[in-house]
């Protein structure tokens, strides 16, 4: 691979003009692609499997032109201090505001008067009016919206508070500037890390242009595939920070080339050869442990998987091609302006003729020996960990434990509105049905029996509500017959809000109810509506997680150990990366259901953990930990394969890779710490969480446990039975090959294309003396 890599390097080199032009044309097709595609219509959540959706599905098929999947919205109205909503002049604007509602679109289904169906708090102060729609949310025109909205600016007018509930008001979730501070904080890192403009505007114009292209693509397919209104944002978080990542290190491998004294072409195709080689397997893992959400069987949550592992295909493949043909019109300006300064004197030197090649040879035996006086962060502490192997191990072990108690006490829901910030109309619609009814009424359960098993449906769906009633609930309505007589609907009203433990038992004792039911009356019961579908979800995650680690942690094992040729360093690495996860998990119990330091990420309202969290943290958090193993472990079986000792190897690994590694890891850090900043509850915890975690797994295990554990290993860490090393292939990520095709027959190099116009320095085959 290294050699095929290598060649590519070369090729994308010399034919910067040709690539650079494909790119643009790709990013423009893809620009134009979203934008002539039609709006997505339509971004359903379905659970296969699952008794809430086989409830759901039921409904469609028994209650035609019902509109189950339809919109929902409430308009919740509160009368002035001392008054009451049943007073004349409240009722009749109340009264208005529903023939207002029910004229104001031709995609409203029903509209219930508050007055006739009982939607009147019991001391008169709050009354809501319920409105369903033909279409759901996605589908709703802005004309329907605005009359929804419109509708009780009048009665607003006359004193009475006047807000709106439910999805028919759900847009698209914005992050705020919250991500330009994190691209900025990016290329700020970017700067002081390369100590050149140009070299830090490459990983980021690059990365750019690759969820450019990545989210044009996903916008234009949105309406075919149905994606969700997050897809986009999640794949962007993810592809912006990985595609950042793998451009660094090409182009900070690129410079440590050219301080070998490579040419510019060479330099390049030795950097895409050796750290792209690593970009794509680290790229791989990833993509394995974003497309394997696929096991969860949730559309969703698929389709999300897809959208975000092929951003991160589009970053890898702009990292291998892209990056170098940028370099070759960059120049010499991709080194700093120190370095710049130096190669220019020594080639002024060497013009003169005061140089000979043994004298140059021996100032760059005497620069290396500086070097080595001088050790940098990385060496420095890379030394420290090899002396107190057991000491950092063991505290950076119990660090991360600490910070993982929370994770104990993890209870997992979907946000409801109660979760939106205050300032929403949709969370003061909630609080105000929770004031004047009970929690309760922001989660009603949709209770569907199926008669056609029973002899007497009515008589069963009597039974039902007898059933329900004495479990304790709020309120029961009368079952609400199908025209063929053999289905009902009844809503049920539990004392609790819709995401609390106390209404989930409440769905499962309804369902232990309704087996009794089927096996006496005949007649089917099933329980759904937005609270049980969340309850179904969650179950559903937590059966799916095991299966989904063993699929994703095997999958990258097997990878890993054919990069590492090694069985301890892969198993290392997955324990590692377990520890982080789990760690972080605590960190986000701690903040969003503990409230710990709410207030300093704008949480509101704490609350159980999105369903899809563990799981999800899981696929994403496991490809960017392997990222770092691969990058900083490479580096150090490079250095071993080519005749270093185990601990020396360490410290050649940190030498070369820590401080870009470190880089790598703000820049992510501050990538997904920028959607903290979203007013979406779920992309606000899902930022949090991975900016969290690549803290820990980064600094923590990539760079305290992981060189301990190598180090008390020893040559131990790289062994691999003799009959495995036979039948793996070989991949070379190491360069190992590479680089003695290259000492025993070197490419041909001479037509450096440094002298090429577009290179802008004039020279080939400089020669700059600096290290990175």
């Amino acid at each position: 691979m290294a050699t095929f890599l290598y060649k590519l390097g070369r090729f994308t080199f010399r034919r910067r003009r040709f690539v650079a032009l494909i790119w643009v044309a790709l990013l423009a097709l893809a620009g134009f692609g979203a934008a002539s595609a039609s709006t997505a219509t339509s971004s359903s959540f379905s659970i296969p499997g699952t008794e809430a959706q086989r409830a759901f599905d039921l409904l469609e098929q028994r209650f035609p032109g019902a509109s189950a999947d339809g919109a929902t919205a409430r308009v919740v109205f509160k009368a002035p201090e001392g008054e009451k909503v049943t007073d004349a002049a409240n009722k009749g604007e109340i009264t208005g505001i529903v023939k207002e509602l029910r004229s104001g679109s031709d995609q409203v289904a029903q509209v219930a008067d508050p007055f006739e169906a009982q939607a009147v708090s019991q001391d008169g102060s709050t009354a809501y009016i319920s409105v369903s729609y033909k279409v759901n949310s996605m589908e709703l025109t802005d004309q329907t919206r605005d009359a929804l909205e419109e509708a009780g600016k009048d009665a607003q007018g006359s004193g009475m508070k006047v807000e709106i509930g439910g999805d028919a008001l759900q847009v698209m979730p914005h992050t705020g500037t919250a991500e330009i501070i994190g691209v900025a904080i990016a290329a700020i890192v970017l700067v002081i890390t390369f100590g050149s403009l140009i070299a830090a505007g490459l990983p980021l114009v690059t990365a750019l242009i690759g969820v450019g292209i990545g989210v044009s693509l996903i916008t234009a397919l949105a309406n075919v595939l149905d994606l969700g209104s997050t897809t986009p944002i999640l794949a962007s978080m993810i592809g912006l920070a990985v595609g950042i990542d793998y451009a660094l290190f090409i182009v900070s491998r690129y410079r440590a080339e050219l301080a070998d004294g490579r040419e510019r072409e060479d330099a390049a195709g030795r950097a895409v050869g050796t750290a792209g080689s690593a970009v794509v397997f680290a790229g791989l893992t990833v993509v394995i442990a974003l497309v394997g959400l696929a096991v969860v069987n949730i559309p969703m949550l698929t389709k999300m998987g897809f959208a975000a592992a092929g951003t991160v295909a589009i970053a890898v493949v702009i990292a291998l091609t892209l990056i170098p043909a940028l370099l070759g019109f960059a120049g010499k300006r991709v080194m700093g302006r120190k370095a710049r300064k130096g190669a220019e004197t020594a080639e002024s030197t060497d013009a003169k003729g005061a140089k000979t090649p043994s004298l140059d040879k021996a100032e760059g035996t005497a620069k290396a020996k500086s070097a080595d006086a001088k050790p940098n962060m990385g060496t420095r502490w890379a030394r420290f960990v090899l002396r107190r192997p057991v000491w950092v191990m063991v505290v950076g072990i119990l660090g991360l434990g600490v910070v993982a108690v929370p994770a104990a006490s993890l209870e997992m829901g979907l946000p409801d509105d109660g979760a939106q910030p205050k300032s929403t109309t949709q969370r003061q619609a909630y609080d105000m049905l929770s004031d004047g009814f009970g929690p309760g009424f922001n989660g009603p359960l949709m209770v569907v029996m199926d008669g056609k098993g029973s002899s007497d449906p009515k008589a069963a769906a009597e039974r039902v509500s007898k059933e329900i009633e004495s479990i304790g609930v709020v309120a029961v309505t009368p079952a609400q017959f199908n025209k063929a007589g053999d289905t009902a609907m009844i809503t049920v009203i539990p004392k609790d809000r819709p995401s609390s433990h106390a209404t989930e038992e409440v769905v499962h004792d309804i369902r232990d109810a309704g087996r009794d039911i089927k096996a006496d009356t005949g007649a089917e019961v099933l329980v759904t509506g937005a609270t049980a579908m969340n309850i179904d979800f969650s179950q559903k995650m937590n059966d799916a997680l095991m299966p989904y680690l063993a699929l994703v942690v095997g999958l990258a094992f097997l990878l890993l150990m054919l990069v590492f040729r090694s069985i301890l360093v892969p198993l290392k690495a997955a324990l590692g990366f377990l520890l982080s996860v789990i760690a972080a998990l605590g960190a986000v119990v701690a903040v969003f259901q503990w409230g710990w330091l709410g207030s300093l990420f704008g949480v509101e309202q704490t609350g159980p953990i999105m369903s899809m969290m563990p799981i999800f943290m899981v696929g994403v958090v496991f490809g960017l930990a392997m990222d770092y193993e691969v990058f900083l472990v490479t580096r150090m079986r490079e250095a071993y394969v080519h005749g270093e000792s185990p601990g020396q190897a360490i410290v050649t690994g940190f030498q070369h890779g820590a401080r870009v590694v470190t880089a790598a890891a703000v820049i992510m850090m501050a990538v997904f710490a920028g959607f903290i900043g979203s007013s979406e509850q779920m992309v606000k915890m899902i930022g949090f969480s991975l900016a969290v975690a690549v803290l820990f797994d980064a600094f923590v295990v990539r760079m305290a446990i992981v060189p301990a554990v190598l180090a008390l290993l020893g040559r131990k860490a790289w062994w691999l039975p003799r009959w495995l090393d036979r039948a793996l292939p070989n991949v070379d990520v190491e360069g190992e090959k590479l680089q003695k095709q290259l000492t025993e027959g070197p490419a041909a190099s001479g037509s450096d294309s440094g002298s090429d116009s577009d290179g802008g320095d004039g020279h080939g085959g400089e020669r700059e003396l600096v290290r990175v």
